[in-house]
């Protein structure tokens, strides 16, 4: 499934191979539906791959990969419904978000553990199509500082009224959980980002989102990076003035950066979104800041092209007039490279057929040890139509471009792969749907320091 033979495939369509008999269909079939051939056939290689090989098999209940073996273990197996992501508070609390808008704590992170009942007063979500609560995320410092750090951001659909209109958008937001009320209840709310009410929708699909922080910087706050999709408007995308399909930043406390791209007297006399941090993405629903800083995100496309980008600073990653799929309804939609003049950025990678790329992160040492040493510093990506997890490792190459180095499946046909988080101990965690359950891939050596 090679990237480095998608343009091989679509020349050997588009201009024919002669010396083997091969006519070139260049001259009947559009660049369009030339590239809706070559989807179509990396499908049919996936259905293949399948009824071979299957997915990762266990040997005496581990699975063998290039670098290291593992165990699956079953942290949280019943009492939640519809998971959509776990974080992990200091004292080894888990708190996990359900669809339908509820936040409960695991005790403990492990098997042993125990979940509470739902946290009181948490924001109230639209829970229809693939609007709900999203993804919860536990500030760095927390549990430092005597408590002024102890900010718990929560992503969900907000559903408001307009003009008699019951409409929807992502909103950010930052609380405190207060354990020491029965159940824990949810306070000090504030608002980290929302989107202007005229530009709230009625429909319910591509809500993003995923929260990251940064390192601290001299004064000790942090850089925030969510992602949001378009909300089914592709072509809004790419408009700076509409709060769809973008890559945010902004800091811990919800402010603008004044070094954010699209901040000048200029860009806010258009009516451009100052937090805006890259725009032109389709749905990122992964979403990390790798070992050296850099931030990446995983996000679907239709039907083909799910992406690993690079996020950079102002950049437009094309969506929708680029891509690698097709409509879901088998028609062409696009090609996946820039016509001359075009500056987007492209991805270090794409996944073809798609995964339903959702939940990503970066294998590192936790402050409780570091479970995969060999694993350090690449990605773990899920996928929730294809039930996978995948480690991937990319580098620079002598041009300076990322490109892939490695990629292997961990996980395949346990459940669609709503969130892929690594723990304190550096082991990975992995909230399923279909079953709902959180379960963790460890070693024997978990924990232990390397």
């Amino acid at each position: 499934f090679g990237q480095e033979y998608d343009r091989t495939f679509f020349d050997a369509i588009k201009k024919g191979i002669p010396e083997k008999g091969m006519p070139a269909y260049g001259e009947s079939l559009s660049d369009t539906q030339v590239w809706s051939l070559v989807v179509h056939i990396r499908e049919l290689q996936l259905r293949d791959y399948r009824s071979r090989v299957g997915g990762p098999k266990t040997t005496s209940g581990f699975f063998q990969t290039k670098h290291h073996s593992y165990r699956v273990d079953t942290v949280i197996g019943e009492g939640i419904e519809t998971p959509w992501s776990v974080d992990f508070l200091l004292y080894g609390g888990t708190p996990a978000t359900e669809k339908n808008g509820k936040v409960r704590i695991h005790s403990t992170g492990k098997p042993d553990g125990t979940l509470s009942d739902p946290i009181r007063g948490t924001p109230k979500v639209r829970n229809r199509g693939q609007g709900g609560l999203m993804d919860v995320a536990v500030h760095p410092d927390y549990g430092t500082a005597g408590g002024a750090s102890d900010w718990v951001y929560l992503a969900f659909s907000d559903e408001i009224d307009v003009e008699g209109k019951k409409v929807a958008f992502t909103k950010i937001v930052r609380g405190k959980i207060d354990e020491k009320q029965r159940p824990p209840a949810w306070t000090n709310e504030q608002t980290i980002w929302q989107a202007k009410p005229e530009h709230y929708l009625t429909g319910d699909l591509h809500y993003g989102c995923r929260i990251v922080f940064s390192a601290p910087e001299k004064d000790g706050k942090r850089y925030v990076f969510f992602g949001i999709g378009e909300r089914g408007r592709g072509e809004l995308a790419q408009k700076l003035d509409r709060p769809n399909g973008k890559v945010y930043r902004v800091w811990d406390d919800g402010s603008v950066p004044t070094d954010n791209p699209f901040v000048s007297d200029g860009d806010q006399a258009k009516g451009h979104y100052p937090a805006i941090w890259s725009y032109g993405h389709r749905n990122p629903q992964g979403l990390v800041i790798d070992l050296n800083g850099q931030v990446w995100d995983t996000e679907h496309g239709p039907r083909g092209g799910d992406e690993l980008n690079a996020v950079q600073k102002g950049k437009n990653y094309g969506w929708p007039v680029i891509c690698f799929g097709i409509n879901y309804n088998d028609t062409p939609f696009a090609t996946p490279w820039p016509k001359e003049g075009q500056d987007f950025a492209m991805p270090t990678y794409r996944w073809l057929p798609s995964i339903a790329a959702c939940g990503l992160d970066v294998v590192r040492p936790g402050r409780a040890g570091e479970t995969f040493s060999k694993w350090k510093g690449d990605f773990v990506a899920g996928g929730l139509a294809g039930e996978t997890v995948q480690r991937v490792r990319v580098a620079k190459n002598d041009k300076g471009e990322w490109t892939l180095v490695e990629r292997e499946e961990l996980i395949h046909g346990m459940g669609r792969v709503r969130d892929v988080v690594c723990g304190p101990d550096g082991s990975v965690y992995v909230v399923l749907n279909g079953p709902d359950k959180v379960v963790c891939l460890t070693t024997p050596q978990a924990g232990s320091k390397k």
